[in-house]
Order: structure tokens, then sequence, then C-alpha cells
């Protein structure tokens, strides 16, 4: 079985329960396959980084194979403005944010195709050197761990929606996007839009950031916030303290 997220904003959670932690989030127009369903929870994997938790049964609805297959197949369009509107059927709006997915409007064999959006749209791969300008719109939204969208966002959400936005694929977690890309050798060599991973003191990669000019980052800490970035770490400017060890710079494209 498979399904779509027709709200604008739905916690994934760690486990089938309202006080399970959120690990994730779905947001509006995003699909899924069915792994397993219980009384009031279904396990699922989105289909975009097969990622795995739990949502409420309430807060989505089913299509088929058919549908499925084809949004895997089809272009990404996304909602590229932080809080749009799009019509129901019966004329009501519900709003969704930055990154909400788009493209089952273009199938009418889908039950949430007579949607009507007038909204920005974006689709398609950009310029590496738009993922900064893309980073900026997420600037100052909350820390919010397993969040992805301006109203709440944790580091790896951060830097997959802003790649994701820009037509690229990163995994969910900071430790997985980690497994990704081409390391360099030297912060020197590292170009505005490449990943930063952080470990703890058990050498785990525990958070990430998207590099800018001038050993400059963006990422999620407290709230999406630009830092200096030295050999050492994030040195942030607030605090006047290091708060993150570096790890390793990754190029992604």
């Amino acid at each position: 079985m498979f399904g779509i997220c027709n709200l604008s904003i739905v916690p994934v959670r760690f486990e089938p329960s309202d006080i399970s932690e959120q690990v994730s989030q779905l947001l509006f127009g995003e699909h899924f396959t069915i792994l397993e369903q219980e009384k009031k929870w279904t396990k699922i994997e989105i289909a975009f980084d097969n990622y795995i938790g739990w949502i409420d049964n309430k807060q989505y609805t089913i299509i088929g194979e058919e549908q499925f297959n084809y949004l895997n197949n089809a272009p990404i369009i996304l909602n590229n403005d932080l809080i749009e509107y799009i019509s129901t059927p019966n004329n009501l709006l519900t709003p969704i944010s930055l990154g909400a997915s788009l493209s089952f409007l273009e199938n009418e064999q889908i039950n949430t195709s007579n949607y009507t959006f007038e909204g920005i749209k974006i689709c398609g791969k950009k310029e590496k050197e738009n993922l900064v300008k893309t980073a900026f719109m997420y600037l100052n939204s909350p820390y919010l761990w397993g969040g992805k969208t301006p109203f709440g966002i944790d580091c790896s959400g951060f830097t997959q929606m802003v790649y994701k936005i820009n037509g690229y694929k990163l995994l969910r977690d900071a430790s997985q996007q980690a497994t990704q890309g081409d390391a360099l050798s030297f912060i020197e060599e590292s170009e505005p839009g490449d990943l930063a991973f952080f470990d703890n003191d058990e050498g785990n990669i525990t958070h990430v950031g998207i590099m800018m000019n001038d050993n400059y980052i963006i990422h999620a800490s407290g709230k999406v916030r630009i830092d200096r970035l030295d050999h050492l770490g994030i040195y942030n400017v607030d605090t006047g303290r290091h708060t993150h060890k570096l790890r390793v710079i990754k190029k992604i494209i």
C-alpha cells in the first residue's frame, strides 16, 4: 500500500505513540510506502529519502501503486515561497510550507489532484551558487528536532531541504549525509554550498552545515544562523567559543 501527505506538516515519529520523539516530518504532497498498519498508527518509508517512521492514521490519504510509481518518476515540483496556500476541492485553503511537494497536481488519477495552486513553483537542478541563496530563506528559523520547515528545522533537515529545493537528493540524518559526496582535504578547498560535518567525543557525526564564502557557515543550532568556521570547528560569534568540532567537509555537487 502507498500514501500521500494531504496536510501541511505531519510529524514522523520513532515509535507509534503521540509521546514518541519526532524524527522527521512529512510535508504536503510527499508520498511514501506503507510498511505496517496498527489501529492508530502507520509505519512508512518516505519515497524521497527512504526514511522510516510512524505517522498518525488520520494524517494521510491512500494512493494506488500506479500513482506512487508516477510520483517516483515525475519531476519534483516544489513550493518556493516561505508559506503559500493551496485550494482544496471544496474551496478551502490549506497553508503549505517552503519545499512542499506539488508533483501530484499533474496527475488527475491522484485523489488530491483537484487541488489548485497559484503560487511560486520550482523544479529541476539549479546552479550550485543558488544553494546559499536558498539557505537564507531559512535564516532565523527556530531549531526543532526532526523539523523540515522555516517554522522549525534541525541541522540535517535544513541541509536536505536546501538541496532538495535546488534539485538534489540528500539523505535525512547528518550521519547519513556524511556518506555522500567527496571529502576535501582543507577548508580552503571548499566552495559555497559544500557541506561541513561535525562529530562528538565518541567520533559520531552529529551536526552538519552549509559552507559560505570566507569561512562562514550557515547551520541550524538554536536557530538557523551564520557563524565562523576554522580548523577546530564552528566558532559561535555570540558566545565567543567553539560549539562544534569539525570532522570533514564534503563536496556534493
